[in-house]
């Protein structure tokens, strides 16, 4: 998926090496791995060796570990981004190594905070940035720039959307929510008869039994509803992810670390409904203790009665049917903007650049 979209929206390229993880496999999974894991450092060796980096960034996930391995060997400094509140296993191991770890939230210290020899900076300070004191600085989540610019009536006119019924944007991603999309299925009539619908249903073939839904509707209830599988990010395309966002009033979605950036960013009220086996309860919680953002557990969206008494649907109609909520939340999302992200963390990897080789 990376090397696809590097090739549509860059002209980068996409060199891939080997690796794998080691954790909460069996053991001939394992030595398997630990093997993939090796070569994938010798191919970092020879990366780092015919690129001459000056410096190198990482953004998690065991890919990481073989090109983070060899940086040390070779003495080239590196810097760990951690998108999500609360880091993942390879995350916390890449940490130790790192020259510096940015975080998207001051929050995430907290799991850092017992890495010896690792300081937090309460304030961003690229001139004193060193690869040899290793630091811990919150950047914020980097977004498009774009996102600071959309008028909602242009995104709005882009779908063929009124601007006299709130709009209620579902996605769960490439790949879809299927519990998310479910529980949509199941409130169409109900949430359509007081909102519209952008619904992004992801490539796994539920947009069939969404659309199966919507055309059980009455016809001005269905023309409230728009689900495609997918949308990009908008470059030289009107119906757009980006589009998408900028005509939403609230998002119904997981709440993976793009929540951190996009959301505030747009100061977008959210419903989250935390994808149950990763890190995203952490970013959620973020979100809620803020006044963001509602949090309810994938598990408990209908409800044990009909749906339309469950949880999901009563706080979509809390927030859609009233303003006031609306308002107050999306202030509220706006103070956890940092739109400085994106130029932090390029300042940061230039001034670890820049220093690389000093005693």
């Amino acid at each position: 998926m990376e090397a696809g979209l590097i090739s549509q929206e860059s002209g980068l390229r996409f060199l891939p090496i080997r690796s794998a993880a080691l954790r909460g496999r069996n053991v001939l999974v394992v030595v398997r791995n630990l093997l993939t894991l090796l070569r994938g450092i010798y191919e970092a060796w020879q990366l780092i060796a015919h690129e001459q980096p000056d410096a190198i960034l990482g953004t998690g996930g065991y890919v990481c570990v073989p090109i983070f391995l060899a940086a040390r060997i070779r003495g080239i400094p590196t810097m760990i981004y951690l998108p999500d509140v609360k880091p993942g296993l390879a995350v916390k191991f890449l940490a130790r190594f790192a020259s510096v770890v940015a975080c998207s939230v001051a929050e995430s210290w907290e799991y850092f905070r017992a890495i010896r020899g690792l300081q937090f900076a309460a304030s961003f300070q690229p001139e004193a940035i060193h690869p040899k004191s290793p630091q811990c600085i919150v950047t914020g989540y980097p977004v498009r720039p774009v996102l600071r610019q959309l008028e909602k009536a242009t995104c709005r006119a882009a779908f063929g959307l009124s601007n006299d019924l709130p709009l209620l944007l579902v996605t769960g991603g490439s790949r879809g929510a299927r519990s998310i999309n479910q529980a949509v299925a199941a409130l169409l009539p109900e949430l359509l008869s007081f909102c519209q619908i952008i619904h992004v249903c992801g490539r796994e073939g539920d947009i069939g039994f969404l659309e199966a839904a919507a055309s059980r509707l009455p016809v001005d209830l269905r023309q409230r509803y728009q689900c495609f599988p997918y949308l990009h990010s908008g470059i030289g395309e009107t119906v757009s992810m980006t589009n998408a966002l900028g005509a939403a009033d609230v998002v119904l979605c997981r709440s993976g670390a793009s929540i951190l950036g996009e959301l505030p960013m747009l100061g977008l009220p959210a419903v989250l409904v935390p994808y149950p086996f990763v890190h995203q309860e952490e970013n959620a919680d973020y979100l809620v203790q803020h006044g963001a953002a509602v949090h309810i557990p994938d598990g408990a969206m209908l409800g044990p009665g009909q749906p339309s008494s469950g949880p999901l649907f009563q706080e979509l109609q809390r927030l859609l049917r009233e303003p006031n909520q609306r308002t107050s939340m999306a202030r509220s999302s706006r103070d956890l903007a940092q739109p400085n992200a994106a130029r932090q963390l390029a300042e940061l990897l230039l001034a670890l650049a820049s220093r690389r080789g000093t005693a």
